[in-house]
């Protein structure tokens, strides 16, 4: 390798063709960002950044996030060089049916791969929801000389991750709450896939962060090792603000033909350039996928380093846990994403006396109960607390330490710090349902977030996400239909019901009733596999006599017999969800007086109801049963999926009006009649 310059030079040089050999193979993928950010990334991973390849789950590993995802195989460079399970083969297979190395990163796949990215600015937001999880549990845990949780969270971030308005509104809250243990490396280039950045972006990026609160360090020359270990040094050394390191550099860098120039930002080089980049470079042309022994001696030294320092951190927990005993068993529970014992005893239980109660005031009344029992519930409203009950009374506001400004009034009381677990997110749904996902990313805390259910659409690509990376977080969704009232069609959800249930790996739950509403935060805390929305109401709801109906924790299974004329087998079947349950069982009964046998069906979740095995579902919904009838508040469009072609859905396909609710559930025809009447006629009667 003599000639090919030093090997710093060499090692930045693996990185940069590794990318370009895989993607060239796949004839797919983005080579310019890993050419143009190889040096950056080298000296982060080789002089920072605190980890373990042989443990990519070690708890106080420093997080790094590639929210400029498209740049995939930077990351698997990097991760195959380091000494993570992922083998050159794996390179070779880089986008290919079955590999470890997908077009864009996926949540540890490959191992050490923190998220999963590629719709630019999610990474972003996630990071500062890690350094968000960091900073409350460094709070919670540390003490004194015995630190378990420090730890830095870095993000790689892109030109395009920052023209998202969803990294303008994590920027924001990030400065605001002060996370000095936040760093982003934005790779500069001036270049995005339709051409240069300033046919759309020419804002002061600059000037935007440093008044969002941040600190913000230029690298004039993004290939200046020495000055970014310099920049990364300062970032580190600046505890009361995030950083936010700016790094001029060059798309493509080495492609003589393509560098700088959108042609390498999502199209492989070809063969002829790749050799040219090769040769400018002074990289052997053959073989592809060329690793040379001292480079990779130099890069898996991180093994060795990453074993000493996972062994010191034992060590040190180790001293922790003798001093501390009690806390270092609840930390490794947190972090092992187990309840604590006895939660399920601090749900509240509601009697047929109880008066009509809005279901969003019973879900605060969870969350109060829970508060105490489940320690690592954390989150908060896009300034919604007065309408969608989503905090924890006496648990802190999380807050830049310290005293509260002069004439600042806590929303809940209980202290002010990173200790704190209500989070205000401000009026920015969309960072808060990807915050919220970083900090499920981090480990250690059940995240909830909450927001009127017309909002949801603001936070789809969020919610979208975390179910595919199976994260549990609890989505609060209040003000869940045309039941909103006068507010009008403008807050009157009717198609995001069904929007959300076509999410996969999303578990929906729209409770009846008081009783409904308890049994859907027990599902949502036991759900560990995904997300869960639980989707509530403005107006008041009865509370049924659960001696005359069957009781709530049907709702686990998804659905459950509610109540049936005891006739015999029913001939008709009323389906109901959340408020319009209520209307399904009054046309229920009224159909038993006039000798219908009919049963009414509560289905709060389908996600739930579809899980369960098929005998279960016959037996709710038994086959032979055409005449089916569905009343939601919401599109009908889905429903045929438990009525069939045959049945009949009360619904609304169209938006809502202002009025009083009760009004606009007549004038649309959502009514126990309008149930009945349709029963009727599939009966012929």
């Amino acid at each position: 390798m003599s000639g090919q310059g030093t090997l710093e030079e060499m090692c930045i040089n693996a990185i940069r063709f590794l990318a370009v050999d895989a993607i060239e193979k796949a004839k797919s993928g983005h080579p310019g960002m890993p050419m143009g950010a190889a040096a950056a990334a080298y000296t982060l991973w080789t002089g920072h950044l605190r980890h373990n390849p042989a443990n990519p789950r070690w708890v106080d590993r420093d997080r790094f996030v590639l929210s400029a995802g498209h740049g995939s195989m930077l990351l698997y460079a990097l991760l195959h060089l380091t000494g993570y399970d992922l083998s050159l083969d794996d390179l070779r297979s880089f986008r290919q049916w079955g590999s470890k190395t997908p077009g864009h990163p996926e949540l540890g796949h490959p191992p050490g791969t923190e998220m999963t990215t590629g719709p630019l600015g999610q990474g972003f937001a996630a990071a500062v929801g890690m350094a968000i999880a960091e900073a409350h549990l460094a709070a919670r845990f540390n003490h004194y000389n015995l630190r378990i949780v420090d730890h830095f969270t870095y993000v790689l971030a892109s030109d395009g991750d920052l023209m998202e308005g969803l990294s303008a509104e994590a920027a924001s809250l990030a400065g605001h709450l002060g996370l000095g243990k936040l760093i982003c490396l934005y790779d500069d280039n001036g270049i995005c896939l339709s051409g240069a950045t300033s046919l759309a972006f020419s804002e002061d990026i600059t000037g935007r962060f440093a008044a969002q609160g941040w600190q913000v360090i230029t690298v004039g020359d993004g290939n200046d090792v020495a000055a970014v270990d310099r920049a990364i040094t300062e970032a580190k050394a600046e505890t009361a603000r995030p950083s936010l390191i700016r790094l001029k550099t060059t798309i493509g860098f080495g492609s003589p033909a393509k560098q700088n120039t959108s042609a390498t930002h999502g199209s492989p080089l070809g063969p002829e350039e790749v050799r040219r980049a090769k040769e400018n470079l002074g990289w052997p042309v053959e073989p592809p996928f060329l690793v040379p022994e001292e480079i990779l001696t130099l890069f898996r030294g991180a093994l060795i380093s990453g074993a000493g320092r996972e062994a010191a951190w034992r060590e040190g927990f180790a001293a922790y846990a003798a001093d501390y005993p009690d806390d270092a068993a609840e930390f490794q529970r947190l972090m092992k994403g187990e309840l604590p014992a006895g939660w399920k005893s601090a749900l509240p239980l509601y009697g047929s006396g109880t008066k009509d109660v809005a279901t969003r005031k019973i879900s605060e009344a969870v969350l109060q109960a829970l508060a105490p029992a489940v320690p690592e519930l954390i989150g908060g409203s896009a300034d919604l607390n007065p309408s969608t009950f989503t905090w924890l009374k006496g648990q802190g506001d999380f807050q830049k330490p310290g005293d509260p400004p002069a004439g600042v009034e806590g929303a809940v009381g209980g202290g002010w710090g990173y200790a704190g677990r209500n989070i205000h997110f401000g009026v920015r749904e969309h960072a808060m349902g990807a915050i919220a996902g970083g900090m499920a990313l981090h480990g250690g805390l059940l995240p909830f977030t909450g927001t009127f259910f017309t909002f949801a659409d603001y936070m789809r690509p969020a919610i979208r996400l975390a179910a595919l990376m199976g994260l549990r977080v609890v989505y609060v969704f209040t003000h869940d239909s045309i039941g909103v009232g006068e507010d009008g069609p403008t807050h009157q959800p009717v198609e995001q019901l069904m929007s959300l249930r076509a999410i996969p790996n999303l578990t929906v739950i729209r409770p009846a009733d008081a009783n409904e509403t308890v049994e859907a935060w027990r599902a949502a805390l036991e759900n560990a596999a995904g997300p869960t929305a639980i989707v509530l109401t403005r107006q008041n709801l009865p509370v049924p006599d659960r001696a005359a109906v069957n009781p709530a924790a049907g709702l686990r299974r998804g659905g459950y017999v509610l109540w049936e004329a005891k006739q015999g087998e029913p001939e008709a079947i009323l389906i109901g969800t959340g408020s319009e349950v209520e209307i399904a069982l009054a046309a229920g009964k009224a159909l038993a007086e006039q000798g219908v046998r009919v049963r009414v069906v509560s289905l709060p979740s389908w996600e739930l109801f579809d899980r369960e095995p098929q005998e279960y579902r016959d037996a709710v919904l038994p086959p032979a049963v055409r005449a089916r009838v569905a009343c939601e508040a919401g599109v009908r469009l889905g429903w045929e999926r438990y009525v069939g072609l045959e049945g009949a859905v009360v619904g609304i396909d169209r938006f809502g009006a202002s009025a009083p609710y009760k009004t606009l559930y007549e004038q649309f025809g959502i009514t126990a009649e309008a149930v009945a009447a349709a029963a009727r006629r599939l009966l012929g009667r």
